[in-house]
């Protein structure tokens, strides 16, 4: 008999099923918890090419997993770096970034209630938007500077 999946970690998907910002979202989250703010960068800098886009993200993303993990109601379940699941958490995480990066307030004000406490739903809201559009913004390709 196996043992039960914990809360939040029961796999909901597949992390190559998400779009493209969620699931960068995902799969920033799983480096930044794996090797910390450092290892996201070097990768965000590899990935994406573009340096002022790729600290920005790389910062912002700290201080917005800094902030759920540090006041999060329960430990945040995530899948392994290479696992193609998604979790339940890792899904409401993406869905957070996307809902509060679309200026979707309040859907992602409910969802940052039901991850940390209420007194840090809306600074997690502000986080998940400015993590979220430097995401959105490093995916875009660099537009060249020269037309002819």
């Amino acid at each position: 008999m196996s043992a039960p999946v914990p809360a939040g970690g029961a796999p909901v998907g597949r992390l190559d099923a998400l779009p493209p910002l969620e699931g960068l979202s995902v799969r920033a989250l799983r480096r930044w918890c794996d090797g910390g703010p450092e290892a996201l960068a070097e990768d965000l800098a590899e990935s994406l090419g573009t340096p002022r886009a790729s600290d920005r993200a790389a910062q912002a993303f700290d201080a917005l997993c800094r902030h759920c993990l540090g006041g999060c109601r329960r430990p945040l379940m995530r899948h392994g770096g290479n696992c193609l699941c998604l979790g339940a958490d890792e899904a409401a995480f993406a869905l957070l970034v996307r809902t509060a990066t679309d200026g979707e307030r309040e859907d992602a004000l409910m969802l940052a209630v039901c991850m940390v406490r209420p007194d840090l739903a809306p600074a997690l809201v502000q986080l998940a938007q400015q993590a979220g559009l430097a995401l959105r913004c490093a995916l875009v390709p660099p537009r060249p500077s020269t037309l002819h």
